[in-house]
């Protein structure tokens, strides 16, 4: 058991800060508050009853958000894009230390968010 969860030990901050982000790019705009509720407890949900797929399946839908919104004008969503981006590259970062098929299921996204990061510079700072 312990090897199959071990995904969910990884690190804290996708639970914490892609919430207020994917709601925001769901949006197009700052999130309300009822839109990051809603998207905590999916997130919430994903974790507690969710399979290392589910989990996977989840960040790369956020991977295809966030290329979605590239050009977006709206500072908010480009503020929840790099900070999505960030969150997710390093989680799949992370992934790289674990054993399994992680590193390679996420390699596309991986590759795709550090192109996208070095493209557009927000990879700086």
């Amino acid at each position: 058991m312990v090897k199959r969860a071990a995904w969910l030990s990884i690190t804290p901050e996708p639970e914490r800060e892609l919430p207020a982000a994917v709601a925001t790019l769901e949006r197009g705009a700052r999130a309300r508050d009822g839109e990051v509720a809603r998207e905590a407890a999916r997130v919430e949900g994903l974790v507690l009853r969710g399979s290392r797929r589910d989990w996977r399946r989840y960040l790369h839908h956020v991977v295809t958000l966030i290329e979605s919104r590239v050009r977006h004008p709206d500072p908010d969503v480009a503020h929840a894009r790099t900070l999505a981006a960030r969150v997710i590259v390093n989680h799949h970062n992370l992934l790289l230390a674990l054993p399994g098929r992680g590193t390679w299921q996420t390699e596309t996204d991986r590759r795709a968010l550090a192109r996208l990061l070095a493209s557009t510079h927000e990879d700086q700072s």
